[in-house]
């Protein structure tokens, strides 16, 4: 099973951003933690962070060339804004989990639409770095019942 994390913009600034709605953990921390969570339930997986929105399509749609079985994606505030992203996805047709540290519908009024959500598996939000291994056991068991 091969699965790909994308973060977006301004998550490599985890830790230092905005600690208070993002958590004290870095990017490094999260990546380090999914990895061993990775490798005790046998799944290969590769993380990447950009802050740039056309690498992140890119990204997304060479998923299907290295034939990975599924992303979680925290498109950050490219979650508001990004068509490109959303039909990113949907070409692709990999199944996807989108995830927010923050609770994105307890926030601005603007970071409660998500262009991203009709064409993913499922959102996960507000619950911080742990929010990212609930992403993968969900998606894991989305991808365990489709075989």
């Amino acid at each position: 099973m091969k699965i790909k994390v994308i973060h977006g913009p301004n998550l490599n600034m985890l830790g230092v951003r905005e600690p208070e709605v993002y958590g004290r953990h870095t990017l490094d921390d999260i990546n380090a933690d999914l990895c061993s969570h990775a490798k005790k339930l046998g799944v290969d997986l590769t993380c990447y962070q950009s802050n740039h929105e056309g690498d992140l399509v890119d990204q997304i749609q060479q998923a299907l060339t290295d034939g990975i079985n599924g992303l979680i994606i925290n498109p950050g505030a490219y979650t508001h804004t990004s068509i490109a992203l959303r039909d990113a996805i949907s070409a692709v047709a990999i199944p996807t989990v989108e995830v927010h540290l923050s609770n994105i519908h307890a926030r601005e009024s603007f970071r409660h639409v998500s262009y991203l959500a009709p064409v993913c598996l499922g959102q996960i939000c507000g619950m911080g770095a742990l929010g990212y291994r609930l992403a993968m056991d969900g998606l894991l068991n989305h991808l365990s019942c489709r075989q």
